[in-house]
């Protein structure tokens, strides 16, 4: 094996070394290889003692390289076990020996050998239970005191080297800890050490080494838990081996000598060193043994009480640092590991450590045991037990609480330092290195000014941190009574009766009652004035953990006093006094130091972390804060007028201090920030348990309430503050409310009675603000999810938990609601009534589809608005009404839809604002089609249900499709209306119209017209969806009983005409806006209205007439709206008039046509029509207007019902007609006819003359409707004077015998009356009085009436034709006959053409109709031409071809009439005498004569006569010669 090689390696190496000087060891190591080679293993080794025994002579022998080859061999030996225990008593000496030798490497391999000597293991086989026994097991003392007596001496040796030095003493220090190990394992203590005996050295922060130490502490408590044995004395040598060590240690660190290690003198800081490594290391073997404990209780307390004290100068090594540091570390054991066994002695060291930082010790000192005392407070495990032992101990001293005192004021000191500036600086800059990982070394030389200063920092710093470990401890151990169940957690529901029961939680209580207002003074002085950010940090973090623990352990008093202390470092506006003193200083403007003031907001590092600080303390306490929200909300109110504040900024620290290592960030986005985690506070209430809420709305009330108080009614800064502090209170209230929808109700009245109140203060900003509150948390609560949750819940079940939860909203429904009528019905300000009235808008417009339960009370309120007296306010309270009208009518129960109609008509009712009352009539209308729609719907269900319906229009209305009516309903139904039965909706029309009848007597014109608009429109728009009674109800109880009204109140409302509303004053004179003149009096107003009434039955009796026929005494309805037609007619306006013409001409027109119009009606309307004409008291100015509109609607009656009619109703049609004539022939003023204007009257009568030709079974009146045309062209009674003097004075070759043309033209008319005659012909020209009366203007109507009248000729049937031809050519030609009266003219013309007309269309058909069996005779026929061979010869021989008297005839015009000549002689021979026709031969001979008298007529007069003649006369001669010649071909 390898072992094995090496030491036969290391022989033979002696060997070599021995052979020339030392033949004995040669030899003995060369026996020894030969003995080496006979063994196989090193226990085989340790039985023979041989091989180590060379070794040991080859050391004595004391040469340096004999020595290091023995003792390499026998370290070989002792590692691998092969040495036996016996042959330890020669090894000991040797190596004593060697350590006198003066040889570094020997007396280095002296100590090595030592060390593993007390390392080796004796018995491998053991190593199964890993146990160590070492070889002085089998050892006497006195070996034991020899082996570490050789490490001693070469520590103390003067002449050893460094190296030798430090080597001894590690070697000492590894041998007393295997000694105690040993003791340890024999004792059976419980095995490992406790970590937290070890110095702690210091992390990045404090809570870093309070975290660390409560591990530890946890630890040390799994350790100790394992029932350790009762206190116990030594039984085992090794234990008092142990003690016996332990005694000599604690005689060599006093100074004095050790009996049993034989040492006379030792450093006391190395024997110090060892025992407070010992103390530190096993805590257990002074715990159980007895004889250990008294050791520690008498000799090593008395030595370090000795040792501690400082009232003698302290010389040589005892006022070292390094052994002042080794006391009172070793002093700090005792008191962390064994001050629960020695109170006494640890009171007193605490006492003197206490004291020492009270006296006047060099700083270093100082320091020293300030970072014992720091490493106190850091350890929550020792602090506590100290503070259980002595501060909770009525008869001990408070330790705890003096130590606190004690740093708190070395920590205040520092405002008396003539530098404490820069210590502060300092102090920020060593917190600043620590957080970096950098610990601050302690320069022992303090006799520069900048060490001085560092090391008043570094003291400072200790106090500081130690007072944070405090905190820290506090937290921490608050955090395990929660953990323990001792304490509730913050977040649980705060219960201010709760008490603290645990033993845990008894301490913390007790901690905070006697340390928070020391630790509280303390580290607000270095927040105050220290600007690092890592030192602002830590405390801002002691703060937060410290009032975390306050509100936990419900300590109120400290809670508070932390909170109100950090607060004052979060935001400094500057206080009245300041401002008052600045501008009251000499010196400076008022607006620079104005415009200053705006801008002295300012968030340094240092507010904005302790405003993050507030705010993790907000949250974290939310649930325990209770009355102390208000120092939170106070801040964080200030907090929000700086976010808002234009003239807020953050700054950076001061050059003076190091540059903060964070990234860099402008202002705002520490606003940004700020602001958010300002909101994230109260949006987390959804977190919060009620109670807390409750709390934290309370403290914000309280704000608003102080701030309220404070508010004058003045402006100023301090004002607008409290102003500002309240808009906080109100936001944050909203954004709970918000946050809160779910379990909203036990919180709104507590936050809307506030906004109430709010909103009755006298601040207009105040009630603004609570008015947009109310807003915006009514708003929220009704649009919350809970309410649409409901409405699908209530489609799909129907359990009793719907019902509870319909409940519980109901009641939250009102709630929200009712604010609204306490706001307007108990405030006395105009401004608070109209915002009542917004928020109930903005809520119908929002949340009006979810809204179920508080409809009567928000149209309880909306009646009342209507009645105010403020326009706005009625303005408002339509506007929400229009939002229900419009859009919320399927979600109103049924009950308040009658409700709802009422509230309506109160508008519409109302004076205050016009246009409000329109639209309300308009919102009643779309109150009727939602109705009406129900009831479609309601009437589908009912059929499916085997429920007779109600029989509507549609079944009774012809021409009507069903399909389309069908589609149309479908699309209306909404299938959200509510479930409203049919009786309802009777009820609810019949509102709607009584509403409507009472609107529609209202005073205001525009209000009534729209009212009757309204219900026409109704019922013209859902009069097919009404069943019979509700027809009947209608007619006699609003539409009769409306005309009746507007009829009365047209005939007695006054006719002064009315001034328009002012406008201003110009000149002096107040301008009035123009009024229209036919609206300017009331009557012609309320005429107005009338005829609205009239149009809207016209337009329902062209609608439903054939239904409302089938209804019950509607022939009596029929016959009073006649009479009233004709009483409108008789003595209305014109307007007024026209409109009852209207009314009755579309009913009967409507259905003429279609069938519907019985025969009594169709006579009932003739018969108005005929006592209208027949009327003589008739007349005035609307006369003719009306005249007019009677002729159409006749007109258009007989095209539309020709069929119904018989001759006796024709006859009276046309008796009607002569009679609008002879009526307007009498009663004209010839004004018009100075213009050559026909008659209105009579223009209507041409227009619908052509309408009346008579049916197919009504032929028999052609004869009578033509004769009646007749009548009114010249008769044969009418030869003007001025004809007669023209007959007179022409030449005798054209003379016509007068006699023959009087006998023609006398032949009466079998038609004819000789009045209307004579009054037909009579010259507008004549001068005598009854000519004003009975002419007919310039024949005016006598020209246009022929063009009628040929074409009616043209029309008529051929029997009716010819039997009336001779007639009309007679007729024709006395027209003819009017050129030389009237030469300018057109009768004569027209007739001309007329006649031309019918003789050619009579030609041309004879020869069809004039056969074998025409019905048409022969004398018939030979009478017609021998009319026309008459009106040929009078006609050409008396008026063609002569020089007329006329000089306004153009050229033009002379040319045409010449043409009209030529076109009489052309048609006479083309289209008579050329064909063939049916005239008798002496007919025929008379026309050609008659051509032959025209053509010769210039031959008898004189040369120079016919020179004088003009040129046309010679032409038409001509004509009738050339047409002669064309004959005779």
């Amino acid at each position: 094996m390898a072992f094995m090689a090496v030491l036969e390696s290391d022989l033979r190496a002696l060997s070599a070394e021995a052979r020339r000087r030392y033949p004995a060891v040669k030899d003995a190591a060369e026996h020894a290889i030969l003995k080496l080679r006979t063994l196989s293993s090193p226990s085989e080794i340790s039985h023979n003692e041989d091989i180590v025994r060379i070794f040991l002579l080859a050391c004595e022998v004391k040469t340096v390289k004999l020595s290091v080859i023995g003792l390499s061999c026998l370290q070989n030996l002792l590692s691998h076990d092969a040495v036996a225990p016996s042959i330890l008593n020669e090894i000991l000496p040797t190596l004593k020996d060697h350590a006198e030798m003066p040889d570094e490497s020997v007396q280095l391999k002296t100590l090595q050998t030592i060390l593993i000597i007390f390392q080796s293991r004796l018995h491998p086989e053991s190593e199964v239970n890993n146990v160590y026994m070492l070889v002085f097991t089998v050892c006497t003392r006195e070996n034991m005191a020899q082996a570490l007596g050789i490490c001693l001496h070469l520590l103390e040796n003067n002449r050893s080297s460094d190296n030798v030095r430090n080597t001894a003493a590690a070697t000492f220090r590894q041998a007393v800890a295997l000694v105690f190990d040993h003791v340890v394992h024999a004792e059976s203590l419980p095995a490992g050490k406790f970590s937290s005996g070890s110095y702690i050295s210091r992390t990045s922060s404090v809570t870093g080494d309070v975290s660390r130490s409560m591990n530890n502490a946890e630890l040390e408590h799994n350790f100790t838990s394992g029932k350790p044995s009762l206190i116990r004395e030594t039984k085992t040598s090794v234990g008092k081996l142990g003690l016996r060590l332990l005694e000599d240690l604690t005689a060599l660190a006093a100074g004095g000598s050790a009996c049993w290690l034989r040492v006379s003198s030792l450093q006391r800081t190395f024997a110090l060193d060892i025992l407070e490594f010992i103390l530190s290391n096993y805590v257990a073997m002074f715990k159980i043994l007895v004889s250990y404990e008294q050791v520690l209780q008498h000799q090593i307390c008395s030595l370090l009480m000795t040792s501690l004290r400082t009232n003698y100068e302290l010389e040589g090594e005892v006022g070292k640092p390094y052994f002042r540091r080794l006391v009172l570390r070793s002093v700090s054991h005792i008191i962390r590991l064994y001050s629960s066994s020695l109170i006494t002695e640890c009171e007193v060291f605490l006492s003197m450590l206490i004291k020492l930082t009270f006296l006047d010790l060099p700083l270093w000192h100082r320091i020293l045991v300030l970072e014992i005392l720091r490493g106190f407070c850091v350890e929550a495990r020792t602090l506590r037990i100290l503070f259980q032992n002595f501060d909770m101990h009525p008869k001990n001293t408070n330790v705890v609480e003096g130590m606190v005192k004690a740093l708190a004021q070395v920590v205040s000191s520092i405002q008396f330092l003539e530098t404490s500036e820069e210590s502060l600086a300092a102090v920020a800059g060593m917190f600043s290195s620590k957080a970096k990982g950098i610990e601050w070394s302690l320069d022992n030389d303090a006799s520069n000014a900048a060490v001085l200063v560092a090391s008043e920092a570094h003291a400072i710093s200790l106090a500081i941190e130690g007072l944070l470990g405090v905190v820290f401890t506090v937290a921490s151990l608050t955090d395990e009574a929660v953990d323990a169940g001792d304490l509730e957690s913050p977040r649980c529901d705060y219960v201010p009766s709760a008490k603290c029961t645990g033993k845990t939680a008894v301490l913390c209580i007790s901690m905070v009652g006697s340390l928070w207002l020391t630790i509280l003074d303390a580290l607000s002085l270095i927040l105050a004035r220290s600007q690092g950010e890592s030192i602002l940090l830590e405390i801002l973090k002691g703060y937060q953990a410290f009032t975390q623990a306050c509100g936990v352990l419900h300590a109120v008093e400290p809670l508070n006093s932390f909170l109100a202390s950090l607060c004052k470092f979060t935001i400094n506006f500057p206080n009245e006094v300041e401002r008052r003193s600045v501008l009251q200083s000499p010196g400076s403007k008022r607006s620079d130091l104005i415009s200053d003031q705006r801008e002295s907001i300012v968030l340094t590092p240092k507010n904005v972390q302790a405003l993050r600080t507030l705010f993790n303390i907000s949250h974290r306490l939310h649930n325990v804060l209770g009355p102390s929200w208000v120092l939170v909300l106070e801040t964080l109110s200030a907090l929000d007028r700086a976010i808002h504040s234009p003239h807020a900024t953050t700054q950076e620290v001061s050059t003076s201090v190091p540059r903060l290592t964070r990234e860099s960030s402008g202002q705002y986005s520490d606003f940004c920030i700020l602001s958010s985690l300002n909101s994230q506070l109260f949006e987390s209430s959804a977190l919060m348990h009620i109670s807390a809420v409750k709390s934290l709305l309370s403290a914000l009330c309280q704000l608003s309430h102080q701030c309220m108080v404070e508010t004058s009614s003045g402006f100023g800064p301090s004002t607008n503050q409290k102003i500002g502090s309240i808009s906080f209170s109100v936001e944050r209230m909203i954004s709970i409310l918000v946050n809160n929808l779910q379990r909203v109700q036990p919180l709104w009245d507590q936050v809307i009675g506030h906004f109430l109140e709010l909103a009755d203060n006298s601040n207009p900003h105040l009630r603004n603000m609570a008015l947009d509150a109310l807003d915006q948390s009514i708003c929220a609560v009704l649009g919350s999810e809970q309410f649409e949750d409901h409405t699908i819940s209530r489609s799909q079940d129907n359990s009793q938990d719907v019902g509870s939860k319909e409940t519980e909203l109901s009641l939250l429904e009102s709630a929200a609601i009712s604010p609204l009528r306490v706001l307007y019905s108990s405030s006395q300000s105009i401004d608070v009534c109209a915002g009542s009235l917004k928020i109930l808008l903005h809520v119908l417009e929002r949340c009006g589809e979810k809204l179920r339960y508080s409809w009567s009370n928000i149209l309880e309120l909306l009646r009342s608005v209507a009645d105010a007296s403020e326009k706005d306010l009625v303005t408002l309270g339509f506007q929400g009404l229009r939002v229900i009208m419009n859009d919320g009518l399927s979600t109103i129960p049924p009950d308040c839809l009658i409700v709802c109609i009422d509230v309506t008509g109160a508008y519409g009712a109302q004076k205050t604002e016009l246009n409000i009352s329109l639209t309300a009539i308009g919102l009643l209308w779309t109150t009727t089609d939602f109705i009406v729609k129900g009831l479609l719907r309601g009437s589908a269900e009912e059929k499916e249900k085997g429920i007779v319906e109600v029989n509507s229009v549609p079944n009774k209305m012809n021409g009507q499709k069903r399909e389309e009516q069908t589609d149309s309903i479908s699309n209306d139904i909404n299938s959200h209306s509510p479930s409203i039965t049919l009786v309802d909706r009777d009820k609810l029309i019949i509102s709607v119209f009584s509403l409507l009848q009472n609107l529609g007597a209202d005073e205001r014109p525009e209000v009534r017209n729209s009212a009757i608009r309204t219900l026409f429109q109704i019922l013209g728009g859902h009069g097919q969806k009404l069943s019979k009674s509700m027809w009947e109800d209608c007619l006699w109880n609003f539409i009769f009983p409306t005309l009746d009204r507007a009829s009365h109140m047209a005939a007695t409302s006054s006719k002064d005409e009315w001034q328009g509303k002012e406008l201003g004053i110009r000149g002096g004179k107040a301008v009035h806006m123009l009024i229209h003149h036919s609206r300017n009096t009331a009557q012609k107003q309320w005429d107005e209205t009338l005829v609205l009434v009239l149009g809207g039955i016209a337009r329902l009796l062209r609608s439903f007439f054939p239904f409302l026929r089938t209804l019950n005494n509607f022939w009596s309805g029929w016959e009073a709206l006649l009479l009233f037609i004709k009483d409108s007619i008789f003595s209305g306006s014109k307007e007024v008039s026209l409109a009852a013409i209207n009314c009755l001409q579309t009913t009967v027109l409507g259905h003429c046509s279609k069938g519907n119009l019985p025969m009594p009606y169709l006579v009932s309307v003739l018969d108005v029509y005929e006592v209208l004409q027949k009327s003589p008291n008739y007349s005035g100015s609307t006369t003719n207007k009306v005249k007019q509109e009677v002729l159409h609607g006749l007109g258009e009656l007989y095209v539309q019902a020709k069929r119904m009619f018989d001759d006796h109703m024709y006859t009276r049609l046309l008796a009607i007609i002569s009679l609008a004539i002879k009526q307007t022939v009498t009663t004209s003023d010839n004004s018009e006819a100075e213009f050559g204007n026909v008659p209105h009257v009579l223009r209507t009568v041409l227009e619908v003359l052509p309408m009346l030709c008579p049916a197919e079974h009504l032929s028999s009146m052609w004869l009578i409707l033509l004769r009646e045309l007749l009548r009114y062209l010249p008769g044969p009674d009418s030869p003007s004077q001025s004809e007669e003097e023209e007959a007179g004075q022409a030449s005798t070759s054209d003379h016509i015998p007068d006699v023959h043309m009087k006998m023609k033209y006398e032949t009466p008319n079998v038609t004819a009356s000789a009045t209307v005659q004579k009054a037909e012909v009579t010259s507008p020209t004549s001068g005598s009085a009854s000519a004003a009366t009975v002419n007919i203007p310039s024949y005016l109507f006598a020209e246009k009436l022929i063009l009628v009248l040929v074409d009616l000729m043209l029309q008529a049937p051929a029997v009716e034709k010819h039997i009336i031809f001779p007639e009309v050519i007679q007729s024709l030609g006395r027209s003819m006959t009017t050129r030389r009266d009237n030469p300018d003219g057109s009768l004569w013309r027209l007739a001309v053409e007329g006649f031309n007309r019918i003789l050619v269309d009579d030609v041309c058909k004879v020869a069809v109709d004039f056969g074998p069996d025409s019905k048409i005779s022969k004398p018939s026929r030979l009478r017609i031409w021998k009319e026309v061979a008459d009106v040929y010869e009078i006609f050409l021989v008396g008026y063609c071809g002569h020089a007329l008297p006329s000089n306004s005839l153009s050229s033009v015009t002379l040319k045409d009439d010449e043409s009209l000549e030529m076109t009489i002689v052309n048609i006479l021979g083309e289209e008579i005498l050329k064909p063939p026709i049916d005239a008798p031969i002496e007919i025929l001979q008379r026309l050609v004569s008659t051509l032959d008298r025209c053509a010769s007529r210039t031959c008898s007069l004189p040369v120079e006569t016919v020179e004088l003649m003009p040129l046309h006369c010679s032409r038409f001669s001509l004509k009738c010669l050339q047409t002669l010649f064309s004959l005779s071909r």
